[in-house]
């Protein structure tokens, strides 16, 4: 399979598709060939899709590398499966193998062929075990090695074992009849289940070894590393000199010359007096280190010369690339082919420079040459895309990120955007605002508003998406973008990927002057249809007769510019603390919120209110203070809300689902119970929240914490229409919080969390898995396990953290902080 463009590669993959990127002394298709010849496979056939001539050219018929060579060319894309079944008249009757051209592996394909063909496999799916599995389609097998179960690159939330599909197959020939010619399929997300459906031999082989996919710039250089270093049973990679010194013919070291294995040196290198260099380092054929040059940990493509004095640590240098005298290219830094860096230029970490390039003498280059800045592994996180202000969320940074955004998005659509009231949020938002013209994408500013006004004007407006810019809650110093879909929800993973794919290929759509995005200001228009919106979803007579008395703590932020309105038309009688608005209070610690909530539990029962009420920032989350001034828990108020809402909703005729995450006490299902309803548990998520709420069926959704859905208005999380919707419930119900609280069924819950290192994740989800397997009664986020006496224990990986976070629910507090503990004990064995 040899059709990969290597796109996370660039700007190594620009001249070259990804199977003939170099590894020491061949190409990483150069490198599967030879373990094919060791296991006397020297029939091969190559699909091939971009670049196809290069390889073509390069193995021509195979006579030079002792395998006989056949290509089949996909006209257009057709997937894994498809472009097999597109190269099926080169196959004959016998089981045939499938591997990929672009990973780096040692398996004894051999044994796999033999496992196949003893168990009598339709198919065998070789597995491996890795440490972080998220990148990867997970498999699970049971003990006769029979596939159970597909999980195609899960979130940390979704792992259940770090057995990895590697994309190598032996297949039965029939196994192709099920694939239509000539259309796009895939073996692992359309054949492999429909084989599973139809109840087939679907096996799989965990391989005992090496393999990697050198799907990025850090796995080609952990690549050619482990390659060197012995790690890869494919042979020496050349003439073994001493001190781990590996040479080609015609290589000249110069005596001085100091060499630290391992180290490649290819056909015809020259390295000059004085020269440094420690291993991991990889010199391709012909060429030319210079006097005094020091090369740490890098790898330098053919035909390049590396001049006097310059310095490698941990770079890449392309092919017939120039680097003169005291030039220094710093850790991770990628050269594109025929670049020319002039004397004393540094390159920083990191930074990519396309083909063709040439920098100045003594420049100092921190970011790329095309377009972009340095890569990161991920943009999309938690909260969005989230980083330092100024140091990893720079101006130029947001405009190119919103210039990738627009370029997934039509040209001519428009975007909603909208910032809280901080500086940081105001800078980057006005930088974001520059790049979405660019695309040809029309934004509409909305200044500041809370964020359920911006979510909800979004979907109204017509926009096809949205963007809000804040100050992170829990940290000032750092900034949070989140990007929203056309209905005003956060974007899926799909389109988190998409904007990703576009910003890390730097593939910007630049449009004509004509086409240009205009930037239009809307303020006060999203205020109006929010507040029509909301006043008309409520019954707005029985709150106005109710007469209520509220204290609400507007936490200095936008929501003072919307709820006052709405809580006059409402005929409250409101006591308010932080109304007006101040921007360096967008963020606070723990101490700071809980030192305003025993201000607000004291204001309430000082003034007699009915509730009190403090919101976050941005309007999405709610805490309460009750009429006999107790402050509620999260779990508590959601629990209340829930009551009073299956009491409104009517005599249970209908279906009545209430969502709520998977880590709330078991109280809810008991409320849902006596009101004949249903518990639909959720991941935890918010989005996950505001997808449950796309079931016609779900009344309610709740995340324990604060966040609301009521999809009678929008299906968006919105704390102000919470607090409104409850009023309604009080007044229509002729009821006062603290009595219905008093109803509630009483839970014993208990939070923790243990360190486990990145690469240990993996294992140790795979291990509950394992040994818990009769006590597992949940996996929709993490894995939830039954204990004895009702009680339960909850794992989740964290998504952006080396940190697993346990709940336990139990008969009392004192059992439940017992039971986490135990399963910390139980994480900590596992991960050593």
């Amino acid at each position: 399979m040899a059709g990969g463009e290597g796109s996370r590669l660039r700007p190594l993959t620009i001249n070259r598709p990804k199977p003939m990127v170099p590894i020491c002394n061949r190409p990483v298709m150069g490198h599967i060939i030879e373990l094919l010849k060791q296991h006397h496979i020297d029939d091969v056939v190559a699909t091939l899709q971009y670049r196809a001539g290069d390889i073509q050219n390069y193995f021509g018929d195979g006579s030079n590398v002792g395998v006989e060579m056949h290509y089949s060319v996909e006209p257009r894309p057709l997937g894994t499966a498809g472009s097999v079944k597109f190269a099926a008249n080169f196959l004959n009757d016998d089981p045939f193998l499938v591997i990929s051209g672009d990973a780096l592996t040692d398996f004894n394909l051999t044994e796999i062929v033999e496992f196949h063909k003893r168990v009598g496999a339709a198919v065998t799916i070789t597995l491996y075990r890795v440490p972080t599995p998220l990148e990867y389609g997970v498999i699970i097998i049971d003990a006769q090695g029979r596939v159970e179960r597909f999980l195609e690159k899960p979130s940390w939330g979704e792992v259940i074992s770090d057995t990895v599909n590697t994309g190598i197959y032996v297949i039965s020939p029939e196994v192709l009849d099920l694939v239509e010619p000539g259309t796009p399929v895939d073996f692992s997300k359309d054949l492999f289940p429909e084989l599973m459906k139809r109840g087939a031999p679907l096996y799989g082989f965990v391989a005992n070894g090496y393999w990697t996919d050198v799907g990025n710039i850090s796995e080609y250089m952990r690549a050619t590393s482990d390659l060197l270093s012995g790690k890869v049973n494919l042979g020496e990679v050349g003439r073994h000199i001493g001190g781990g010194i590996y040479v080609e013919d015609d290589v000249e070291i110069a005596p001085d010359a100091q060499l630290y294995g391992p180290i490649y040196l290819g056909l015809g290198s020259r390295v000059k007096g004085g020269v440094v260099m420690h291993g991991p380092t990889a010199i391709r054929p012909y060429n030319i280190v210079d006097n005094l040059a020091h090369i740490d940990r890098s790898i330098v493509w053919r035909n390049s010369y590396i001049g006097e004095g310059a310095e490698l640590r941990g770079a890449i240098v392309g092919r017939r690339c120039t680097l003169k005298s005291r030039v220094v290219v710093f850790e991770g830094a990628v050269l594109g082919d025929e670049c020319m860096v002039d004397a004393g230029a540094v390159i920083h970490p990191n930074v990519k420079i396309w083909p063709n390039k040439e920098i100045e003498a003594g420049a100092t280059v921190k970011s790329s040459l095309v377009w972009g800045s340095q890569a990161r592994r991920a943009l999309f996180g938690r909260f969005g895309v989230t980083g330092l202000v100024n140091v990893d969320l720079t101006p130029e940074f947001a405009a190119r990120l919103s210039a990738a955004f627009g370029a997934t998005l039509p040209k001519g659509s428009s975007v909603i955007i909208n910032r809280d009231p901080h500086r940081a949020a105001r800078m980057i938002k006005r930088a974001m605002v520059s790049g979405l013209p660019s695309a040809g994408v029309t934004v509409q500013d909305v200044n500041s508003v809370p964020i359920p006004v911006a979510r909800y004007f979004t979907g109204v407006s017509g926009a096809s998406g949205g963007v809000h810019v804040r100050l992170s809650p829990f940290d000032q110093r750092v900034v949070d973008i989140r990007f929203f879909d056309k209905d005003g929800m956060n974007l899926g993973k799909a389109k988190e990927r998409s904007v990703e794919n576009v910003f890390f290929r730097e593939d910007f759509r630049r449009v004509s002057f004509d086409e240009l995005g205009r930037i239009e200001e809307v303020g006060g228009v999203p205020e109006r249809y929010y507040i029509q919106g909301f006043l008309k979803a409520l019954n707005v007579q029985a709150i106005r007769e109710a007469h209520f008395n509220l204290a609400v703590d507007y936490a200095s932020a936008p929501t003072s510019l919307i709820l006052p309105l709405i809580l006059n038309e409402l005929g409250c009688t409101v006591v308010a603390l932080n109304e007006r608005i101040d921007e360096n209070k967008m963020s606070m610690t723990g101490a700071e919120l809980l030192h305003g909530m025993d201000q607000l539990t004291s204001i309430t029962g000082a003034v007699k209110a009915d509730l009190g009420l403090r919101f976050d920032v941005g309007g999405e989350r709610v805490w309460i203070v009750d009429n006999l001034a107790e402050k509620l828990t999260g779990a508590q108020v959601a629990a209340a809300f829930m009551e009073l809402a299956l009491r409104a909703s009517g005599d249970g005729s209908q279906p009545r689902v209430v969502a709520v995450m998977v880590n709330q006490p078991r109280l809810f299902d008991e409320i849902a119970a006596r009101h004949g309803a249903q518990i639909r548990r959720t991941p935890i998520d918010p989005q996950a929240l505001m997808n449950a709420t796309g079931d016609p069926n779900v009344l309610l959704a709740m995340s324990g914490a604060g966040e609301f859905i009521m999809p009678s208005f929008h299906r968006l999380i919105d704390a102000m229409f919470a607090a409104a919707k409850l009023l309604e419930f009080l007044a229509t119900q002729r009821t006062k919080l603290s009595d219905v609280v008093a109803t509630l069924p009483p839970y014993h819950v208990a939070q923790k969390r243990v360190a486990c290192p990145w690469d240990q994740k993996g294992t140790v989800m795979r291990l509950l898995n394992e040994q818990y397997k009769d006590k597992i009664i949940e996996q929709v986020d993490g894995v939830k396990l039954q204990v004895d006496d009702g009680s339960w224990i909850l794992v989740v990986p964290e998504p952006d953290e080396a940190v697993f976070t346990l709940f336990a629910e139990a008969p009392t507090d004192q059992a439940a902080s017992a039971l986490a503990d135990r399963y910390v004990r139980v994480i900590e064995g596992m991960r050593s």
